[in-house]
């Protein structure tokens, strides 16, 4: 038997035509497709060269700042103008007295205040520190407080308030103006402050709460680090009329205290001095780093600032 062939079917004209016209469709598709996506991918990478560029210019301009900067701390700094253009007679001979380039030591500065000060009253020695923290932040605020060896010279008023009768009556014997709690009460209330320094026992420090928006700016405000709480206040008391002084910085991180009178003899301002200096420095607050003395300078009443050596800080 002979075997059957398999025929190919014929395709017609129209149906070659139709087929190279789907061929065809298809390519274009294909060809639109790689285009869409070049373009997609030429505009990201467009993006990125963008961006690289950009973050090129911002490194290059703050390298020029740092070089900038860097010329400029080694450059000589010019001298600082004085504030004051004219001054009067006595001004101009108690600055003409300091050598405004030297630190003086203690002893040095102490005795050139006293020959300079031309005043008609007995005026105050003061110690100015300033020092390299952030105020803002509170792991770099200094406040703590010190007994001037030798006294302050001034005379200050101190209250209690306490509601344990045995200790208000020590309070007075040691020295204390007011210890009537209910009186003093109602006159912060009243906003009458008839004292310096107000001490408190811890028990009535809810019933101030009420008063730390009137108390607080005055710097009345009793506080566990400035001493004036305390569950003994008469040796709070004792402690303050012998000169106690409360240490801490200022806005702009500067530490302003008041050693004593201009006519306290030599050691005992040197004593008081050392005090307040060696208070500095043992609380240091935990957040600073690095330098923490910037300078030191002191002055009495309406003359110029002596600067002193940083080095003060370490002798005992």
């Amino acid at each position: 038997m002979a075997k059957k062939t398999e025929e190919t079917p014929e395709i017609t004209t129209e149906e070659q035509a139709i087929v190279e016209e789907v061929i065809e469709e298809i390519v274009e598709t294909e060809v639109a497709t790689e285009e869409v996506v070049e373009k997609k991918t030429a505009a990201k990478a467009g993006k990125r060269s963008a961006k690289a560029a950009k973050e090129a210019e911002e490194e290059a301009e703050k390298e020029a700042r740092k070089a900038e900067a860097a010329t400029k701390e080694d450059a000589p700094k010019p001298k600082q103008k004085p504030r004051v253009k004219k001054y009067s007679k006595k001004q101009k001979a108690m600055r003409e007295a300091i050598d405004f380039e030297k630190l003086y030591s203690s002893e040095e500065a102490v005795a050139l205040v006293k020959e300079i000060s031309k005043t008609t009253f007995d005026p105050t020695l003061e110690v100015h520190v300033r020092l390299d923290i952030d105020p803002r932040q509170a792991d770099q605020m200094l406040r703590a407080s010190t007994v001037l060896p030798a006294g302050t010279g001034k005379a200050v008023r101190v209250a209690v308030l306490t509601s344990d009768e045995k200790k208000a009556a020590a309070a007075k014997e040691a020295g204390a103006e007011v210890t009537s709690s209910e009186d003093l009460l109602a006159a912060i209330g009243k906003g009458t402050f008839e004292f310096d320094v107000l001490v408190a026992t811890p028990d009535m420090m809810p019933q101030l709460g009420r008063h730390a928006k009137t108390l607080g700016p005055k710097g009345l405000m009793p506080s566990p680090k400035s001493g004036t709480v305390s569950a003994d206040p008469a040796n709070a008391v004792g402690e303050i009329k012998k000169g106690r002084l409360e240490i801490k910085n200022d806005a702009n991180g500067i530490v302003h205290a008041a050693v004593g009178k201009l006519s306290f003899k030599d050691d005992d301002l040197l004593a008081n001095l050392k005090a307040v200096l060696n208070c500095v420095q043992a609380n240091r607050p935990s957040g600073v780093k690095g330098t923490y003395v910037k300078s030191i300078s002191v002055s009495a009443t309406m003359t110029p600032g002596i600067k002193l050596d940083t080095a003060e800080l370490s002798k005992k």
